[in-house]
């Protein structure tokens, strides 16, 4: 009887050694059983995920499931290739979380990184050097990618009347150096930094006083023009021969026919 006992509970078992091995051939991983462990990936694709939600799966990046898969964290160069950005030298994940890859990071000093992208900037600040060239990118733009500092976070204005709205009048960030401006740039923006020019201009009685800066000063700055420009030659050619520069006569263009008085001497 205990042998026939015996036998039996060796033939239930080895029975339900086979029902197990049957069950774990038959268990297949979804992607619905990936939220039952990992809380916070699946939350960061679902709200930052960009195509990494749209385009794919967690099994399309982690191929099986650790201990069975000995390593299921891919390389980003398995899907990503084909520009300079990819050929980087700098580890992906400095900046890049792969569950929320648009919220980009930006730590460290980064440079190379960014005009792998940005080359546009980057060719504006070669050509036109500066100061702003040789910082890292991220001194500006620090912390989160596509973050747009304002000039008056560094930068004093030229007079206490300037905002930020003021600066792009006339500089752009990656060549500040070369100034332009429109035709409407009002005066009052010129007279920020050349002050005492400004001033002599506005008491004068000619009709230069009612005409703003950058109807003369054409577009970029530093910009002279010739009196003849405007008006030509207005009097006889030997006139002219005689006095090759207007302001032998007409004094300088901010304070026309405004000579000294050389009786008050």
């Amino acid at each position: 009887m205990l042998k026939k006992l015996l036998v039996t509970t060796v033939i239930m078992v080895f029975v339900a050694c086979l029902g197990s091995v049957a069950l774990a051939e038959q268990a297949v991983l979804s992607v619905s059983d990936c939220v039952k462990c990992h809380n916070e990936q699946p939350a960061q694709i679902a709200a930052n995920g960009a195509s990494h939600k749209t385009e794919i799966d967690c099994q399309e990046c982690h191929e099986g499931h650790r201990p069975s898969v000995e390593n299921n964290i891919p390389n980003c160069n398995d899907c990503h290739e084909g520009s300079k950005h990819y050929e980087v030298e700098v580890e992906c994940l400095s900046c890049h979380n792969p569950h929320q890859p648009l919220n980009v990071r930006l730590e460290g000093e980064q440079k190379a990184v960014c005009v792998s992208c940005h080359q546009g900037p980057n060719k504006q600040m070669i050509a036109n050097p500066s100061k702003h060239a040789t910082f890292a990118c991220n001194l500006c733009h620090a912390d989160t990618h596509g973050n747009i500092p304002e000039c008056t976070d560094c930068h004093e204005p030229h007079s206490e009347s300037m905002t930020q709205a003021n600066c792009a009048t006339c500089h752009q960030a990656h060549k500040p150096l070369d100034l332009t401006y429109p035709a409407n740039t009002a005066s009052q923006l010129c007279a920020a930094c050349h002050d005492s020019v400004f001033a002599t201009l506005s008491v004068s009685k000619a009709k230069h006083s009612q005409i703003a800066c950058a109807t003369c000063h054409t577009t970029k700055h530093k910009t002279v023009p010739e009196c003849s420009d405007c008006h030509g030659k207005p009097h006889a050619e030997s006139m002219h021969e005689r006095f090759p520069k207007c302001g032998q006569c007409h004094n300088v263009a901010h304070d026309l026919n405004n000579w000294p008085d050389k009786k008050k001497k």
